[in-house]
């Protein structure tokens, strides 16, 4: 079965915006790695400032392989005003991993 991992990511309210609009300028990126299943970037709406980033895939070799090309490239990109890095949009990040045990499909109407 699949496997999850789940980036969560300490966002101070005042870089909510910034860290969203960075997600959405990298639509897409994600989506062509071998194994990639499944994407999602949770807001939090109970107060706290953890977002959750959702990536759900075929193993762990898939996940590891997209983090030693594609995903360090994109953390590594562009520049900012000035030529310089833009400042990190969290404050604290923890990589959470699960293997999918169970799962259940949508009912078909």
């Amino acid at each position: 079965m699949s496997i999850v991992k789940i980036n969560v990511l300490e966002v101070p309210a005042e870089q909510r915006e910034v860290l969203e609009k960075r997600f959405a300028s990298r639509a897409g990126s994600v989506e062509n790695s071998d194994g990639f299943e499944w994407f999602e970037l949770l807001r939090p709406v109970d107060g706290t400032e953890k977002y959750l980033v959702y990536t759900r895939w075929a193993t762990e070799a898939d996940f590891e392989k997209w983090m030693a090309t594609s995903m360090r490239g994109a953390h590594a990109g562009g520049s900012g005003e000035g030529g310089e890095r833009p400042k990190p949009a969290a404050s604290g990040s923890a990589l959470w991993s699960f293997e999918v045990v169970q799962q259940a499909s949508p009912k078909s109407e």
